[in-house]
C-alpha cells in the first residue's frame, strides 16, 4: 500500500485548493507589527519639506539635560508637556521662547515654584513683564543648539527612524558635555 492508502497521508493532499494552486492563502502573511511610515518617526510637513524639531532642556551653563523630538508642524507647547521635570536640578527660572506662552505652562511652572521668564505674545490681553537680565542668559541655549548642529548628521537628519536620530543627537550632546568637563 502506498502512503495515501486508506485516506491517510499528508494534510495538504487532503485539502486541495479549488483552483489547483499549491498554497491555500497566497499573499503577504498577517503581521502584528506597527505600520511603517513617517507618522511614527517625528517627521512633519513644514515650509522646507519634512522636518523634525529638537526640544532641549538645559542647565544654567547651556549644557543639555534632556532632548525631545517632535514633528516639524507640531506646536512647541506639546513638547513642553512631554519634557521631563528637573532631573534633580534646582531650577529657579525657566527661559523659553514666546511659543511657550500659555496659561497652562505658566501655571504648571508656578506650582513647581519656578519663575517663568517667558515673553508674552502681542495678542495676549494680560502682558507679563520679563526680567531682561535673567532672560539675556537665554543665548546660552541658542549657543547650545548652534554647537549641536555642528554635527552634520544632526543638522540634516539622514536617519529614517526617530530613535536613531535622537540617539545621534544625544551623542552630539555628550560631545558638548565632554568639551565642557575637560575645559574646566
Amino acid at each position: 500500500m502506498g502512503p495515501d492508502a486508506g485516506g491517510a497521508g499528508r494534510w495538504w493532499r487532503q485539502r486541495r485548493n479549488p483552483d489547483g494552486r499549491q498554497h491555500l492563502d497566497p499573499g503577504t502573511p498577517p503581521c502584528r507589527r506597527r505600520k511603517g511610515g513617517t507618522q511614527n518617526q517625528a517627521l512633519g510637513r513644514s515650509r522646507g519639506g519634512l522636518t523634525t524639531k529638537i526640544h532641549a532642556r538645559t542647565n544654567a551653563e547651556g549644557l543639555p539635560i534632556a532632548l525631545i523630538l517632535s514633528p516639524g508642524e507640531a506646536h512647541d507647547c506639546t513638547a513642553f508637556v512631554r519634557a521631563p521635570e528637573g532631573n534633580g536640578c534646582a531650577e529657579r527660572f525657566i527661559r523659553t521662547l514666546k511659543d511657550y506662552d500659555t496659561d497652562d505652562i505658566r501655571g504648571e511652572l508656578r506650582t513647581r515654584g519656578v519663575t517663568p521668564e517667558i515673553p508674552t505674545k502681542r495678542n495676549r490681553k494680560l502682558q507679563y513683564t520679563v526680567n531682561r537680565a535673567v532672560y539675556a542668559t537665554r543665548n546660552r541655549i541658542e549657543r547650545f543648539f548652534n554647537r549641536l548642529k555642528e554635527s552634520r548628521r544632526v543638522a540634516t537628519r539622514y536617519d529614517h527612524t526617530a530613535e536613531s536620530f535622537l540617539g545621534f543627537a544625544k551623542l552630539a550632546a555628550i560631545k558638548i558635555w565632554i568639551r565642557f568637563v575637560h575645559a574646566t
